[in-house]
Parts: C-alpha cells; sequence; structure tokens
C-alpha cells in the first residue's frame, strides 16, 4: 500500500504529465467541497492547464466571495461539450457522490481522487486519500507545496474555508495541531478569519430560519433519550423560499441536546425518496451505520438516501441507530 508522501508524488506527476481536466466536487457541495475545486482550479491555471469546473447543482450563495467561483458550472443552467479523459474528484466519499457530472466523464477517463473520507474505497485511477485529514482542503495544502507556486490570498481564502467549514469553527475533534498550524500560515498570508466566520458559520438567511423553525417543530427523542431527529418535507421547503443550503447545520440541532447519542436529519426529497444526515456524540459511528444503506462519510457525521417514503424510513433508521447504541 503507498504511503501518503508517494499518492502526494504520483498525484503531483498526474497534473503535470495531462491536461485538459474536469474538476467535479459532490452533490449539493459544502464549503469543503466548493473551495477544494476552486484550489484544483487555481493551482492548474498556475500550471498553465486547461480545465473545466462542473458541479450537478449551484454553489452555496455564500461561498461566492471565493476564487473564480463564478466560473464553477452549474449543470442546471448550462449544457456542456464533449466528454474529458482526465477528471479529478475532489471530496467525494464514492463515485457515485459526483451525481450527473459522470455524463462528461470518458469511458476510459483517468480519475484522480482526492478526498478526506474513511469510507472511500479508492475509485480513481490515482487516489489521494488521507482519512485523518481534517478536510480534503487539509490534502489540498499538503498538494500544493509539493509544486513550485507562489501562494497568495485567494489560494490561502480558499484553503481556509475548507478547514473552517469541515472543523465547525475549529471546534470538531478533526482540528489537530496541523489543521492550527496551516492556518496559521494561511493567516499570515491576508485570510480574513473573522470575516469569514460570521459569514460562514453565523449569518443565518431569512429562509434558513423559517425552515428550522418547521423542522424544530417536528422534533422527536426516543424514550431513552440518547436519539433525536428532526424532518424537512418539501412543502417545507417551498413555503419558506428554502434552498439545499439553507438546511446546513440544521442537523446539530437535535445532536446538541444533551444526553442525545445521535442526531438525525431527514429531508424528505420525493414521495419515496429521503436524505437521511446523521451526526454522533462519539459513541457511534455513523460512517459504518450510513454504509448499511448505501451512503457514507465520516465517524461523527455521514449521510445517505433511502428510496423509501418518510413513514418507512424513519422507523428503519432509527431501528439501526438503536442496534448501533
Amino acid at each position: 500500500m503507498q504511503s501518503y508522501e508517494q499518492s502526494l508524488q504520483q498525484t503531483r506527476k498526474f497534473l503535470l504529465e495531462h491536461d485538459d481536466y474536469l474538476v467535479v466536487s459532490h452533490v449539493q457541495p459544502d464549503g469543503d467541497a466548493v473551495s477544494s475545486t476552486l484550489a484544483v482550479g487555481w493551482l492548474l491555471s498556475c500550471l498553465g492547464k486547461k480545465y473545466s469546473m462542473l458541479n450537478e447543482g449551484p454553489i452555496p450563495k455564500r461561498m461566492e466571495y471565493l476564487w473564480h467561483s463564478d466560473e464553477i458550472v452549474n449543470m442546471a443552467d448550462t449544457e456542456m461539450s464533449g466528454t474529458f479523459k482526465n477528471v479529478i474528484c475532489v471530496d467525494c466519499a464514492d463515485f457515485q457522490r459526483v451525481g450527473l457530472t459522470q455524463q462528461y466523464f470518458a469511458e476510459d477517463a483517468l480519475i484522480l481522487n482526492i478526498d478526506h473520507h474513511p469510507t472511500n474505497n479508492g475509485y480513481g485511477f490515482v487516489n489521494l486519500i488521507k482519512p485523518d485529514a481534517a478536510a480534503t482542503a487539509e490534502i489540498l495544502f499538503d498538494l500544493l507545496q509539493t509544486f513550485d507556486v507562489e501562494w497568495d490570498v485567494d489560494i490561502a481564502t480558499a484553503i481556509y474555508t475548507g478547514l473552517l467549514t469541515d472543523t465547525g469553527g475549529f471546534r470538531y475533534t478533526n482540528t489537530s495541531p496541523k489543521v492550527m498550524a496551516a492556518v496559521s500560515e494561511l493567516l499570515a498570508l491576508g485570510v480574513n478569519g473573522p470575516e469569514l466566520a460570521e459569514t460562514l458559520l453565523e449569518e443565518m438567511t431569512l429562509a434558513q430560519v423559517k425552515v428550522l423553525n418547521r423542522a424544530l417543530n417536528t422534533l422527536q427523542l426516543s424514550p431513552e433519550g440518547d436519539i433525536a431527529y428532526v424532518y424537512v418535507t418539501p412543502e417545507d421547503m417551498a413555503n419558506c423560499s428554502a434552498a439545499n443550503e439553507d438546511l446546513e447545520g440544521i442537523v446539530n440541532y437535535p445532536r446538541n441536546i444533551q444526553g442525545v447519542e445521535v442526531g438525525i436529519l431527514f429531508k424528505v426529497i420525493h414521495e419515496h425518496a429521503v436524505k437521511v444526515s446523521l451526526r454522533s456524540a462519539g459513541r457511534v459511528d455513523v460512517a459504518a451505520l450510513a454504509q448499511t444503506f448505501g451512503g457514507g462519510g465520516h465517524t461523527r457525521a455521514a449521510g445517505a438516501r433511502i428510496e423509501q417514503t418518510l413513514e418507512q424510513v424513519i422507523p428503519l433508521v432509527l431501528e439501526e441507530v438503536r442496534r448501533h447504541l
């Protein structure tokens, strides 16, 4: 098995030897996915490479301050032509997480898979995976240092964004000494840490407040008080004029209740499909739990999509959580 350093060098070789890349991240991209996409784009631009950045949907509006964020093509708005032989997937725990972007992958595409999820099965031609990294942005911090490129505040801000969001504002257990050392370097390059924290972690849209209110009105606790869940329906989303990004953080509310070991958000996609988001206080490995439903993620934060009704999914998931407890 390759060491992390060997994987970094193999990735560097892949980026130098090829050209005309397609860079994609997972559906409903979060801070780490968006910033990692742009960090790869920034590196490729420094190397004089041709590249396109693509996602199945829009990036969150609160991340439009990032370098060239308007260049990430939203498939819902723009149709691209042709396919790409060289593809870079960032922050995708498994291949299906790339969503509909895979229609632009050539049949013989060479995939560079850069990720930090422990459930990643190494689906790439080249795999740069570090499960103990706080974020994919942390891996890119390491990768960028293998190239002779001059860092600026744009790339520093992108990497900082990924680290900030995936560590919950440097509060989660993945906030390692290495993360904080990297943060120190990024701040020295001119990153405005307080402003980013305000934008990404504190500010809420009115739609976000409204949909949170509706979700909290559905709050249920298990008889033992160690499992709590909320749910959101398409009607809730429509009535609140809410976008997917407005659901970010809602799952933490049931999880943060004193005594709760697992918090869950059930998001109804349509009548026969539910997105399940799971958060753990530490006793339960929710990544392993999510895998039983075809999902994945991290020990304390994971998710899955289940093709059943909400009424079927809730008892199914609660039973599995109870089994893991």
